[in-house]
């Protein structure tokens, strides 16, 4: 077995995955959530920094469980994202047999599962907000999009949540439905 034969963990997996899939939606989607999995870490690891540096020096309590939230809700962003090239790759390293489409299908899932974040944002974002001193409200929704992104705004900021969940949802369907 040669070096580059399997792969031994995450970052591993991404371009064993690349090469063993004939998909060229899979090879795509394997290249598009590898840089979004490596932004996204990287914006979290900020974020989980600054939260830490702005509640040094205060007790534990609720700030302690504001730093874990932030790792948990990390985490359930990104195995979402990454998870069809781990499981993509886990099929080809084991030789499991799935139907024909199952790469690109996953691929296709993932990719409706990293819009649904963008989505659930959109969702999220109240009717007014501060930016420094200003108070700014949340542009109007115009264009091809402006129904989508209506019910996106009538969707209550606190069930935001909902959107990215559908669509990791939808990813662990499609791997249910086409493995064999």
């Amino acid at each position: 077995m040669g070096r580059f034969d399997s792969y031994s963990g995450l970052l591993t997996a991404f371009p064993y995955a690349f090469r063993a899939s004939d998909s060229r939606l899979f090879k795509s989607y394997a290249v598009v959530a590898a840089v979004l999995g490596g932004l996204f870490a990287f914006l979290m690891a900020g974020a989980l920094v600054v939260l830490v540096g702005n509640t040094t020096g205060t007790t534990g309590g609720s700030l302690t469980l504001s730093r874990t939230f932030y790792v948990v809700l990390g985490l359930f962003v990104f195995f979402p994202l990454v998870a069809p090239v781990l499981l993509v790759a886990r099929r080809h390293r084991r030789e499991l047999s799935v139907r024909e489409r199952y790469d690109p299908a996953l691929a296709a899932s993932g990719y409706v599962f990293a819009l649904s974040v963008y989505l659930g944002v959109v969702a999220s974002m109240p009717a007014e907000f501060r930016v420094g001193e200003e108070l700014t409200t949340r542009p109007e929704p115009s264009g091809v999009f402006a129904p989508v992104v209506e019910a996106l705004y009538a969707l209550p900021p606190a069930l935001s949540f909902l959107v990215p969940l559908a669509g990791a949802l939808l990813v662990y369907a499609v791997h249910r439905r086409l493995r064999s």
